[in-house]
């Protein structure tokens, strides 16, 4: 019971984080335009999959979840070079979504700063949770 308690207490919160980063990339796209906004949502693009790999997989430390964001984000980037991503894109709104289009070297960066801010975020939930006493009466 303990665990499924634990497995909830940090996949809800990465869940909701998930869905706050996915506004957050629609409405920086709705109200921010140009390399900025390009800039923030391959920051955000990153962020979403850190929230992804924790909720799979919720005891991952914050840096290894890090590493496997960036890692994918830049897998995905890196595969952009092909033109797969952009001809399958044009078929599908989903497809252009999630695998993007064309390569651009400077998104690589802006994925390591996603993956370094969400894992600095997740170490400061951590250590507030760890570090919280148990409530009177709880069952620790």
């Amino acid at each position: 019971m303990t665990e499924l308690r634990n497995g909830l207490t940090v996949r809800l919160p990465a869940a909701a984080a998930a869905l706050v980063t996915v506004a957050a990339g629609l409405g920086v796209r709705a109200v921010l335009t140009g390399e900025v906004a390009k800039c923030a949502g391959d920051a955000l693009y990153t962020v979403l999959v850190y929230a992804l790999v924790v909720l799979v997989a919720p005891r991952v430390r914050p840096l290894r979840a890090a590493l496997v964001a960036a890692a994918v984000s830049w897998a995905v980037e890196l595969f952009q070079a092909t033109g797969l991503p952009d001809a399958w894109g044009r078929h599908s709104a989903l497809v252009h979504l999630v695998l993007g289009s064309t390569f651009n070297p400077p998104d690589l960066f802006w994925y390591l700063v996603g993956a370094a801010g969400a894992a600095l975020s997740h170490r400061v939930l951590r250590a507030g949770r760890i570090s919280r006493p148990a409530a009177p009466g709880a069952n620790v």
